[in-house]
């Protein structure tokens, strides 16, 4: 069997990886192949706030795109964190 190609390794593959799975336990993408854990908003919040943690700690440290990528994901995350947590 063959081994699928892996991304390039770097921050921003890190970053979507993150963003990625907030989307799931937000619900608003599919699980992994054999994963039906659904949605978890405990989980979302947490990749968010790791987000957040990375956003403080690589400040001045990251590319504009860098920046932008992961700046753009926090908003976006955070408004569908509230749409999706309403009661």
């Amino acid at each position: 069997m063959t081994q699928p190609d892996l991304p390039k390794l770097d921050f921003s593959t890190f970053v979507l990886g993150i963003i990625g799975s907030a989307y799931v336990h937000l619900g608003d993408a599919p699980p992994p192949e054999g994963d039906d854990a659904g949605k978890d908003l405990e989980m979302a919040r947490h990749n968010i706030d790791l987000l957040g943690l990375l956003q403080d700690k690589t400040k001045g440290n990251l590319t504009g795109d860098e920046e932008r990528l992961l700046g753009q994901a926090l908003t976006d995350l955070r408004m569908r964190y509230v749409e999706v947590s309403k009661p």
